[in-house]
């Protein structure tokens, strides 16, 4: 895989092709390679694309959900019933993109949705957006962080503690690897629980900022996000706020022919979602009435192997935050969820164009603030047809 081609702004615009072993929560192809129809209109070329493609689930311990949900996970001694199978088309897609040259530049469109809405079997949006001259307007991956660090996983959640690969409105400016954008606030980013005394809210959209360069087999990138967390006081009919932010690092690098190493860190305060399966929101309601922010950390390692007519990968992905302020002040009991680990082995391969196949087993581990711990294990395979 060309993992250069993985800039999320030449992604989302067209670029179905590199999306074969993108995987994880983004998709295990976004299209492939193939394009069902082109269609020539005057100067605009359309083309539609899609997948079927079925999953089938083991879980040896507690039944984890439709993709991986660390909070499904049983912590060890509580009861609960071991083994079981689910098979479902859920991440199957159809959609369309466009180009049109206008003055000088393409003028690029995309509408695409899967099968995922309320988590599985309710068709959803994944993206809707129009991109000319530099300036993307609409729904799509959040600027910040990107695929770099991602290693291919069978399973829709994939690694988490990587910044967050999940889409949302927005608008976005790109120029030679450097793109800014303002992001709606409460998709992924999430919002502090404000109990009785307040309602949660967003007055500002969120800031992101995203450079994505390489060199030659080395690709890296670097994003971050400011953010506020806020929530509006009834008791004292006034709004209560607090500053986040976050930075995200991911980099791969081919090191030998068929080896690819992958990456990424995620680091901040009041981050909530924008870490990807982050165990907690961005704050919460302090002791003063105010707002407090929660730290987070987050990082991924993996390997991709080519074997055979596939690629072998190993993955890693932590998601941890700091809740020891928040427990002290009882904003969140000894069972809170404060450390998420996965780790995935899998070969994904195809035996013929359009057609992908895998096999995987994934080890998913929780720990709560009381120090309680737990863990998984999920084998999962797939057939997937695109066109």
């Amino acid at each position: 895989m060309n993992t250069t081609k993985h800039n999320k702004d030449q992604q989302v615009t067209m670029n179905k092709t590199a999306s074969i072993f993108t995987a994880s929560a983004l998709a295990l192809a976004v299209a492939g390679a193939a394009q069902a129809y082109t269609i020539e209109a005057g100067d605009t070329t359309a083309n539609i694309y899609g997948y079927a493609k079925l999953d089938m689930i083991y879980d040896v311990d507690a039944k984890l959900g439709n993709s991986v949900g660390h909070g499904n996970i049983r912590l060890d001694g509580q009861p609960g019933s071991d083994g079981h199978t689910t098979m479902h088309a859920y991440q199957s897609r159809l959609g369309f993109t466009t180009s049109t040259p206008v003055s000088g530049s393409d003028l690029k469109t995309m509408v695409e949705g899967d099968f995922y809405g309320s988590g599985g079997g309710e068709l959803r949006l994944r993206h809707a957006y129009g991109e000319w001259n530099g300036l993307l307007a609409g729904q799509t991956w959040t600027n910040f962080g990107g695929f770099l660090g991602m290693t291919p996983t069978i399973d829709f959640t994939g690694q988490v503690g990587q910044a967050n690969i999940g889409r949302q409105a927005q608008i976005r400016y790109t120029v030679e690897g450097f793109s800014v954008a303002l992001e709606e606030p409460t998709a992924i980013g999430g919002a502090v629980a404000a109990g009785e005394d307040g309602e949660s809210k967003n007055s500002l959209p969120h800031l992101t900022m995203r450079y994505q360069n390489s060199a030659g087999d080395f690709n890296y990138a670097a994003s971050a996000v400011l953010r506020e967390v806020e929530y509006y006081n009834t008791v004292e009919a006034s709004d209560k706020r607090s500053t986040g932010w976050g930075l995200n690092l991911e980099a791969n690098a081919k090191i030998a022919e068929g080896v690819t190493l992958r990456g990424a860190i995620t680091h901040g305060d009041g981050l909530g979602s924008y870490m990807y399966g982050s165990p907690s929101g961005p704050g919460y309601v302090n002791a003063d009435g105010g707002v407090s922010t929660i730290e987070g950390t987050g990082g991924t390692a993996g390997i991709t192997i080519a074997a055979g007519p596939g690629n072998m990968n190993l993955g890693y992905g932590i998601a941890t935050v700091d809740l020891d302020d928040a427990f002290e002040a009882g904003a969140v009991g000894a069972g809170a969820n404060d450390t998420f680990e996965s780790v995935y082995l899998n070969y994904i391969w195809s035996p013929a164009r359009n057609v992908t196949y895998g096999i995987e087993a994934g080890w998913h581990s929780r720990e709560t603030v009381g120090g309680e711990d737990g863990d998984a294990v999920r084998v999962q395979g797939m057939v997937q047809y695109n066109f």
